[in-house]
């Protein structure tokens, strides 16, 4: 599984996916720290998280939908069901390679921590529930967003799906405040708070390890026909 995290996490940085991921996050956080603890002269570096969680709805996918569309797209997908290495470990390593991502981009907005160090003392407790909210609410779409990769060759339609599946379980306590618990970034909002929501994380887990069930058994399928 190691190798396979290796040649993911090269993939993502010797092509522009991964420059352009973090570039578009860490872009649009520098607008939000600006609008939402700059702007109100605030030392709350948690602040920006709120609306950050909002922007990876539209950027999870230029992690995920070519996880296996393009697989299957190029003809190497073969390759790869028929490879010595188990579909659980090929799945597990470009889901773990993606999470990288997402860690290396929480790192780099430590920067905005260390600005907000100079003006006064953030309270760090906050700051570590906060990021880790964040990424249990990233690891929760690149779940999904890898599942919808698994299940066509089209890129653009594993992107288009994953961010329809996004917004509709972020409007959804619009409808009914009893799918509030359905509604993944809804969930993440107690974390800038300094909670530590163990439902939200349990939740968050089994979403996680649902969808990467899902992706293993269609990649299982898949096998078992060819």
């Amino acid at each position: 599984m190691w190798a396979i995290i290796k040649k993911e996490v090269k993939t993502y940085f010797l092509s522009p996916i991964g420059y352009v991921y973090i570039g578009l996050f860490l872009a649009m956080c520098s607008i939000f720290f600006y609008l939402d603890v700059v702007n109100y002269g605030s030392i709350q570096f948690e602040y920006m998280f709120y609306s950050a969680a909002t922007i990876l709805t539209f950027i999870i996918p230029i992690l995920t939908m070519r996880m296996f569309a393009e697989e299957r797209k190029t003809g190497t997908e073969q390759l790869l069901l028929t490879s010595p290495k188990s579909i659980t470990s090929i799945v597990l390593g470009k889901f773990l390679s993606a999470v990288i991502v997402i860690i290396i981009s929480e790192i780099f907005t430590l920067v905005y921590l260390a600005i907000l160090f100079y003006f006064g003392k953030p309270h760090m407790q906050t700051v570590f529930v906060t990021l880790l909210g964040f990424l249990m609410l990233a690891m929760s779409y690149i779940s999904f967003g890898m599942f919808a990769s698994s299940i066509t060759e089209n890129q653009i339609i594993a992107g288009v799906v994953t961010i329809g599946f996004f917004i509709i379980s972020w409007f959804l306590p619009n409808f009914s405040t009893t799918l509030s618990s359905f509604s993944l970034i809804n969930m993440f909002n107690k974390f800038p708070q300094g909670l530590i929501a163990l439902e939200e994380i349990a939740t968050y887990v089994t979403f996680t390890v649902l969808f990467i069930l899902f992706t293993i058994i269609v990649l299982q399928r898949k096998k078992s026909i060819k």
